[in-house]
């Protein structure tokens, strides 16, 4: 089996340095949880470890104020 060779993505948070993580920003958030809820991997948002651990922070933070669901409506 032949392995796949990505290009390397880049952090988007560390190529940008105008762009904070905000819990208040729900648009940014949409990009990091999936369907039913749950925080996406760093492997498919590209993002590195300490944007990702800032990431599931700001998110975390959002659903205990309840800016986001814990669960999507779908799936109730």
């Amino acid at each position: 089996m032949i392995k796949r060779m990505d290009k390397p993505r880049n952090c988007f948070f560390c190529e940008n340095e105008n762009e904070k993580i905000d819990y208040k920003n729900e648009k940014q958030m949409q990009y990091h949880v999936d369907e039913l809820g749950k925080i996406v991997g760093r492997s498919r948002t590209s993002l590195c470890a300490l944007h990702q651990r800032h990431m599931t922070t700001a998110i975390k933070r959002a659903r205990h104020i309840a800016l986001i669901p814990f669960v999507m409506e779908n799936v109730r």
